[in-house]
């Protein structure tokens, strides 16, 4: 059986006209069968990409053909079946939003710091580790040790900071993120703020599981991903979780079992944020997903 590719990527650059690059970009995905999501904005693109392996690399090289592109690095990792179902080329002000217009990576970000030399970083007494990403991501895997912000959006960040700004000021500083964006804008953040020691796991959590051993592993848990693949654990195979589809939360295979669980309308997580006229309106849903599986079709909504 053939694997689809799934390629992650971002790349910071200054697009002067980054509207023009929308049309030419969603046609050649369309052309190649390629599905995912990707935002362009003035600072740069951003998103995750499937397909099939010349698919691929036909909007990779279009990509790095793109101003300021030509280093874009990528990552990639496999799934049983394409992990989309349709192709999104979005205009965006930020390609990940923090909320923060004087926030610039092109000018400094932390000291990268390559998977095989993570462990031992974070190891050392007088760093402190930060995992920059949403509590529900935190919840299902994390790094030994690492903080919780527990923030809702990855706009808190600046604010949880601030708050906490007087325990870590002076510490050495070790973020990490899923692929390694959202720590481009947050070492910025903090060398800004006068943070002097501020590091960053390149490649992000999906680097290390894919190089790292998971015998050598201080990694606990699973990878938040934002596909339907829901997780992947070390060697990027698909894991556990799936979501609910009332609330988008990642639920393990024990979640489905318990009295609050309705498929497509609730969870344990939500069960009591919907009134009964939502829930209807989600069973609905369900309903016309189920009608659509059953005739062979996709059910988009």
């Amino acid at each position: 059986m053939t694997k689809v590719i799934v390629a992650a990527l971002y790349h910071f650059t200054k697009f002067s006209d980054y509207k023009k690059l929308q049309d030419p970009l969603r046609k050649i995905c369309n052309s190649e069968g390629i599905k995912g999501s990707l935002l362009i904005a003035y600072e740069g693109i951003n998103g995750t990409i499937s397909g099939s392996r010349s698919g691929i690399d036909a909007v990779l090289k279009h990509i790095r053909s793109m101003p300021g592109c030509s280093d874009l690095e990528h990552k990639e990792s496999f799934a049983s079946e394409i992990p989309f179902k349709r192709m999104k080329v979005k205009l965006k002000k930020e390609i990940v939003t923090m909320g923060q217009p004087h926030i610039d990576p092109t000018l400094n970000v932390g000291n990268y710091i390559e998977p095989s030399d993570w462990n031992n970083l974070i190891s050392q007494d007088d760093v402190i580790v930060i995992d920059t990403r949403n509590d529900y991501e935190v919840a299902i895997g994390s790094f030994d040790g690492a903080i919780d912000p527990e923030t809702k959006s990855f706009g808190e960040f600046p604010e949880w900071w601030e708050e906490n700004r007087s325990k870590y000021q002076d510490k050495r500083v070790a973020m990490f993120c899923t692929g390694g964006i959202r720590c481009e804008k947050s070492t910025n953040f903090l060398l800004n703020e006068g943070v002097k020691d501020v590091y960053h796991l390149k490649g992000g959590i999906l680097k290390y599981l894919e190089e790292v051993p998971e015998k050598n592993s201080k990694w606990n848990g699973e990878c938040f991903v934002f596909d339907s693949r829901v997780s992947v654990k070390h060697g990027l195979e698909e894991g556990i979780y799936n979501l609910c589809y009332a609330c988008r939360m990642p639920l393990a295979p024990d979640d489905f079992k318990k009295e609050e669980f309705e498929k497509g309308v609730s969870c344990h997580l939500c069960i009591d944020s919907n009134d009964d006229e939502r829930k209807e309106r989600f069973r609905e849903r369900q309903y016309q997903v189920e009608l659509a599986d059953k005739r062979g079709k996709h059910h988009i909504g």
